[in-house]
């Protein structure tokens, strides 16, 4: 299920970086440049960022 969660959070993202940098630069390629990457890298820090919440190094220790 996390990988679809983290599929669609993508193409949201993609959809809003093409959307942000179109808006300002009016430029289709950049648009589409900025879509392609900045996402697919966060993408990738938010994967991880997920999986370091669900282990156990940042649960909090049983009182």
């Amino acid at each position: 299920m996390a990988r679809y969660k983290t599929l669609t959070f993508a193409i949201v993202h993609m959809l809003v970086a093409f959307s942000v940098v179109y808006l300002m630069t009016g430029s289709i390629a950049l648009g589409g440049a900025v879509a392609l990457i900045e996402p697919l890298v966060n993408t990738v820090a938010y994967f991880f960022h997920e999986k370091a919440w669900e282990s156990r190094w940042l649960k909090s220790p049983a009182t």
